[in-house]
């Protein structure tokens, strides 16, 4: 029984996402530390892509969390933090971008596209349905004979 309880803490310990703070990195000050995971959690690692700079190895990463820590120490609020570090590496460095400016444009692709979708099919399925069928008084004499030979086997 003790076994199994080992094997499914250790089951759901290795499911928590993993983090990536060194201990060197941890301010002394707890409020600061829980601003500091927060705001990480909420950039991109420019190395792994989609993850957030508190679960990344890299050292891009770890150079972006002690930039963080630095801002707040020096009295940044996180709204500055936020802003400094978007200005120094863009944009794409937030996990979720806002959906003002030129974003815009990229939130509003997708359902332009499905409506634009949903247009060009309706006029094919519509024209489609306008068109006469053919049927089997369409046949040349040539190809009833053929349907008729190929029906008598």
């Amino acid at each position: 029984m003790r076994r199994l309880i080992g094997a499914a803490l250790t089951v759901a310990a290795l499911a928590l996402p993993a983090m990536a703070v060194q201990p060197d990195e941890v301010l002394d000050d707890p409020a600061l530390e829980a601003r500091a995971r927060e705001l990480s959690q909420d950039l991109r690692c420019l190395v792994c892509r989609n993850e957030s700079i508190d679960e990344s190895n890299a050292e891009l990463a770890r150079d972006l969390r002690l930039l963080v820590r630095e801002r707040l120490v020096a009295g940044d609020s996180d709204a500055e933090v936020m802003d400094f570090i978007v200005a120094r590496y863009g944009e794409y460095v937030l996990l979720r971008p806002g959906t003002g400016g030129s974003n815009i444009m990229l939130w509003a692709a997708g359902p332009a596209g499905l409506l634009l979708a949903l247009i060009v099919a309706g006029f094919y399925l519509r024209r489609r349905a306008a068109s006469p069928g053919r049927s089997e008084d369409d046949l040349s004499a040539q190809e009833q004979a053929r349907l008729d030979e190929i029906l008598k086997d």
